[in-house]
This record gives structure tokens, sequence and C-alpha cells, in this order.
């Protein structure tokens, strides 16, 4: 956008400056990244650039790891170990994932419906519970659902797992609904009940598919917290609960490959289109209310 024609020169500099350093900021983030992708293609069996990638030379560059990753094993290296292990934890991430989602989902969007409406008593305290496990630090976290999961037998199983990713999950799901609903028109559901709508109707019917961008918003960021979490699957998760951060986890204390980057690179593209859908159903949710998206 460009600057008024009336803006200082002081004003300018600053603009300037702050768009700089901004610029920064942006590259000291994605930088990583920008390293992690093409040495997912290496055709080596190192984390570092062979000469033929610096010469952008075709031989240099390789999906061999990208197939090792998913268990084919053809094109696998003398020092690099294939196994099933990488399919097997995207298969559990995945399903871990979505049935956490599903239950984030469904607690949230209720626990949402409820913190919205002002009379709720204790609305703040009960807040601040569902949102608590985004500000406690999450290993703390998790060794408190380790000694209170033992006790239920709920260690090492897939339902533990499933239970811990859900509440992880939970707190996106509450905020992202609830603020959806803060400009929801109530006047809508008073006018299907004094016409003989039942509650469930006035949900399904009127609130949800208004509401629905939040709620889609919300699973999202609930799918991509499970699927990239490993710190709480390290405490509860058994042998059989492998998932794929924490076979990323497990490869690089054991064994270093460019297997691990190209599940890496994996992850980030699943990462930046849950971002953009959500971006996407913000803006449409913008519309949907009459606010012109900035």
């Amino acid at each position: 956008m460009a600057l008024p024609e009336y803006t200082s020169t002081g004003q300018r500099v600053w603009h300037y400056t702050y768009l700089s350093f901004c610029a920064f900021v942006m590259f000291f983030l994605v930088a990583p990244l920008i390293v992690v992708i093409p040495l997912s293609f290496t055709s080596g069996a190192f984390l570092s650039f062979t000469p033929e990638m610096l010469a952008l030379d075709p031989e240099g560059f390789s999906i061999r790891w990208y197939k090792i990753l998913l268990g084919d094993c053809s094109d696998a290296v003398v020092t690099t170990v294939c196994t099933d292990k990488w399919v097997t934890g995207f298969r559990n991430s995945f399903l871990v994932a979505i049935a956490s989602t599903l239950l984030s989902v469904t607690l949230g969007t209720l626990a949402a419906l409820g913190l919205s409406r002002e009379h709720m008593p204790f609305r703040k305290v009960i807040m601040a519970g569902l949102i608590s496990p985004m500000i406690v630090p999450l290993i703390i976290t998790a060794a408190g659902m380790f000694l209170f999961y033992a006790k239920l037998n709920l260690v090492a199983t897939f339902t533990g797992l499933i239970f811990a990713h859900t509440a992880l999950g939970l707190p996106f799901v509450v905020i992202t609904v609830t603020s959806t609903l803060v400009g929801f028109d109530h006047s809508l559901t008073r006018a299907a009940e004094s016409l003989g709508s039942t509650p469930a109707n006035n949900f399904f019917k009127i609130q949800l598919p208004l509401i629905a961008p939040g709620v889609i918003s919300g699973s999202l960021f609930a799918f991509i917290t499970s699927f990239d979490e490993i710190v709480v699957v390290l405490f509860l998760g058994g042998a059989d609960q492998l998932t794929l951060p924490r076979q990323m986890w497990s490869g690089i204390r054991q064994e270093i490959s460019p297997t691990i980057l190209a599940a890496a690179t994996i992850l980030v593209i699943l990462s930046v289109v849950l971002l953009t859908t959500v971006e996407l159903l913000r803006r449409r949710s913008e519309r949907l209310r009459g606010i012109s998206p900035a």
C-alpha cells in the first residue's frame, strides 16, 4: 500500500524501517524451512548439501528418501535402515489426530455455546481452565497426564493418547468458536423458538451453518496440534503407540538420515495447507458477518 503524499520524511523512514524489520523477522523464521526442503531431495546419505546439489546437477537430487518414507526400500542405500515404522507412524498419527479432533470439536463447540452466553456462571474461570493447556508448559501438562492416566490404566494405550491430544486441541476449538459466536445474532434462535423449533434443531439449522468457519478453523488447529505433538507421546505412548513425530525423534537419536527431512517437509506442507485454509475460512466468516477483510 502506497503512502499518502502528505507523509513526512520521518514517517517514511519509520515505515520502511518497520517493513525491513518485519521482513528480517520473517526470513529468520522461514530460513530453517528453506534449508530443510531442498535437503530432503538429496541423493547423498548425509544431512549436507553435496557438490552436485550446489551445482544444480540433476544427479545430486533424488526422491529416494520419500520412497523410504513410504516403505519402498528399492532405492535404500547401505547406510540407511529401511523399515515400515515410517508408514506405521503416519497411520497412527492420522488415526489419533482424527479421533482427537472429533472429540475436541464436539466438546469444544458445546463449551463455546455455553461460554458465549452472558448468564453463564463462572464463565471466566471455566474459560481459563479450558485454555490452560495452551498456557502451562507442555512438559508439566504431560507429566500430570501421565500420573493421572497411570491410575486409570490408560498409559501405553491409544485411548489415553487420544484423550490427551483432545485436551491439547480443545483450547483451539473453544477460542475460535467463542470468537465466532461473539457476533452471532441470537434473535435468530429466539425467533425460531417462538415458531416451535427445538434447541437441537436451532443448533443444526441456524447456529452451526453460521459458525461453521470457526468450527472448521478450530478443528484444523486441533488436528495439526495432535499430528505434530511429541512430548505427550513420549510420556504416555508405549512401543505400539508409534507416531510420526516420535519416529522422527527416534531417528534423530539413533540414525540421522535425510528420511527425517522428507517427513519434516511433508509436515511443513501440511501445516501450510491447513493454515491457508484457516485464513480463507476467516475471511469467509468476516464476509458472512458483513466485515470487510483487511
